[in-house]
């Protein structure tokens, strides 16, 4: 899947597992394959996962959504499908389907008002569902101080002060 040509296929295009299956196809390659390089090029907060027996098999998150901790650790735990999601075995009434819900259910660090985008494809041959999560932006957590300057509780930053104390510049 040469990576110029892939990115002129998925560009300007709605994420869909209509896209993925073109893509897959295109390049002769499995579904899953052109979701893991899909997932390289998605601008927004994504994470593409696999399902099955509702519990997330694989997951993986792309760069924007995995810095900001959205991510499912499926080698160090076993992680259920939440019961509110399309990908549930009570929810899958079709073979595709797209599914708003707050990104809480996923995600519990994130806002309970921020929407979540699911998508999911049953993939009856091999007794699995694939999804994807779109997120959007993450909201700061934090910000950036002007030098000198103390937060509400008129405490410095740790920066300001290794600074102040004549230690290297880490910004």
């Amino acid at each position: 899947m040469p990576m110029d040509d892939f990115r002129a296929q998925v560009d300007a295009e709605e994420p869909s597992f209509d896209l993925l299956r073109h893509c897959a196809k295109r390049y002769d390659v499995s579904l899953m394959a052109a979701m893991l390089k899909w997932i390289e090029l998605a601008p927004k907060r994504t994470i593409v996962l696999a399902v099955r027996d509702d519990h997330v098999l694989w997951a993986r998150s792309n760069r924007a959504a995995f810095i900001s901790g959205a991510y499912l650790a499926t080698r160090k735990m076993t992680i259920p499908v939440p019961s509110a999601s399309i990908m549930h075995s009570r929810n899958c009434k079709t073979q595709t389907a797209i599914n708003k819900i707050p990104a809480f259910v996923w995600f519990r660090k994130e806002p309970v008002d921020m929407p979540l985008t699911e998508i999911s494809f049953v993939a009856n041959q091999y007794g699995i569902t694939l999804g994807i999560l779109l997120l959007p932006d993450a909201q700061p957590r934090y910000w950036h101080q002007d030098k000198n300057e103390t937060d509400d509780t008129g405490l410095e930053s740790t920066i300001d002060l290794f600074e102040r104390r004549g230690q290297t510049n880490i910004r």
